[in-house]
């Protein structure tokens, strides 16, 4: 794939935000400093992009883009400030205008005018458009000396590319979307955002954690899942998947999973809870664990109406907490949809406001930065959220074709939710297994819901390929 990089600069907020901002990172930001910059990759449909002349395509499209950039960081500065630390180990996010140091946000301009839509989506996996992505393999510690969010865009011959890499230790999926659809809304024309970001930190926790950590010489060569002080042994292929779940197939997962009535008087299963667990006892059976061996589910949660007391939804940083649980796998495989469903909405209730601050208490007691193996063993976590409204986001040429995660922060048990295109409460799932685990799901009927694949709209009664 030839992608040849047309210029690259920095953005900062239209008018300058004065004075010298800073915010201390919170309990809720620092366990993610080791993971890699959170990328998000969005595709554009133009008929006629090709026909535009180089002047036209760089005033209508990537000059749009980022004057409505500059617009938009006037209220969400943060982004185009850096991080910081003092001499005892505090992290912190700042923005000064008057800092030389500080460039703003990162903005490339990339062309590949011999690379369709369907060369990128014709494969589930992220290589395909890698290269369309910045900052891959790059730890979120690095926004010590990098930007904290950079942006990638790419002329096809019929579509735009937009690659975006964020920095994780500094917002989660919920402020990472309202960033997205608030700078879309002022590309379309609005004078001012519609829903301005919460900025302070410190009314969500307010500590000082100090943590002895320094940016890594060769973060390329930096795994978050092992330590780098013992050789780790070759590990198994791992592959990426799709599955898109339409409307009528979530449903009938959701119907299963309440099928039984409890009997404990428990509510009855969200659509997220019936949903997870319908993947979670198939990924497990398709493992081939003994009946003994322990799975663990674990769930990043948004924790905003959790808190006491509870965060405006605009909050704008990480407000998630990993929720972890788990069983045998013999007891996933011996009982229906419901067992694992019961599993998981039992752990959900359970983290409340009381379990978030001894969570936050021990954890300041001792630090520990996550890695991917503290997801547990054997396990099925999930990130991201259907309820994002990922294809609501429009600049003024029409919503996405596709919304995917990058290469960045997979690992064998990863998935990602998605609201699926299709509409109503279908949800896309991109997971990541062994290979020869996802060859098992990807034969299972029961898991599939529907004896036919087929690469239709999502609008039928099963799962679409």
């Amino acid at each position: 794939m030839k992608i040849k990089i047309m210029s690259k600069t920095h953005v900062k907020p239209t008018k300058p935000v004065l004075g010298k901002k800073q915010f201390l990172l919170t309990t809720f930001d620092l366990p993610y400093l080791a993971f890699y910059y959170n990328q998000k990759f969005l595709l554009y449909k133009f008929e006629n992009l090709l026909d535009l002349e180089e002047p036209t395509f760089t005033n209508d499209v990537v000059e749009k883009l980022k004057d409505g950039l500059g617009l938009v960081l006037e209220d969400f500065y943060q982004l185009a400030g850096k991080l910081a630390k003092d001499d005892e180990g505090v992290f912190r996010v700042e923005y000064d205008a008057d800092d030389t140091e500080i460039n703003g946000v990162e903005f490339s301009v990339a062309h590949a005018d011999e690379v369709t839509i369907d060369d990128l989506t014709a494969e589930d996996g992220t290589a395909m458009f890698k290269d369309l992505v910045p900052y891959n393999a790059i730890l979120n510690l690095e926004g010590l000396s990098r930007p904290l969010l950079a942006v990638q865009v790419t002329k096809l011959k019929d579509g735009l590319a937009m690659g975006l890499a964020f920095n994780h230790a500094v917002l989660d999926g919920t402020a990472t979307w309202h960033f997205m659809s608030s700078w879309a809304e002022i590309c379309r024309g609005a004078q001012s955002i519609s829903t301005q970001p919460f900025l302070d930190r410190a009314k969500a926790r307010d500590t000082r954690v100090k943590l002895d950590l320094t940016a890594p010489k060769d973060p390329n060569a930096t795994s978050n899942g092992d330590d780098a002080a013992t050789p780790a042994a070759e590990p198994a292929k791992l592959v990426e998947k799709i599955f898109r779940f339409s409307d009528s197939a979530v449903h009938t997962i959701k119907s299963r999973a309440n099928s039984v009535t409890p009997s404990d008087g428990s509510k009855p299963f969200s659509t997220f809870q019936s949903l997870t667990s319908h993947i979670w006892r198939h990924v497990t059976l398709a493992r081939g664990l003994k009946p003994e061996e322990i799975t663990v589910f674990t769930v990043f949660a948004d924790c905003r109406r959790r808190v006491d007391p509870p965060m405006p939804e605009e909050y704008f940083g990480n407000l998630i907490q990993a929720i972890f649980t788990g069983t045998a796998a013999g007891l996933l495989a011996a009982h229906g949809p419901e067992f694992g469903a019961s599993v998981i909405q039992k752990a959900v209730v359970a983290h409340d406001a009381s379990a978030i601050d001894a969570r936050n208490d021990e954890w300041e007691k001792s630090p520990k930065i996550f890695q991917f193996k503290d997801a547990g063993v054997n396990c099925v976590a999930v990130g991201s959220s259907p309820r994002f409204k990922v294809y609501e986001v429009d600049f003024g040429w029409g919503k996405p074709e596709t919304v995917r995660s990058g290469s960045n922060n997979r690992f064998n048990g990863m998935m990602y939710l998605y609201q699926g295109k299709a509409g109503g409460i279908s949800i896309d799932v991109e997971i990541t297994l062994e290979a020869s685990v996802m060859e098992k799901l990807e034969k299972s009927k029961e898991f599939l819901l529907s004896e036919e694949l087929s690469n239709g709209n999502g609008n039928g009664n099963g799962f679409v390929v």
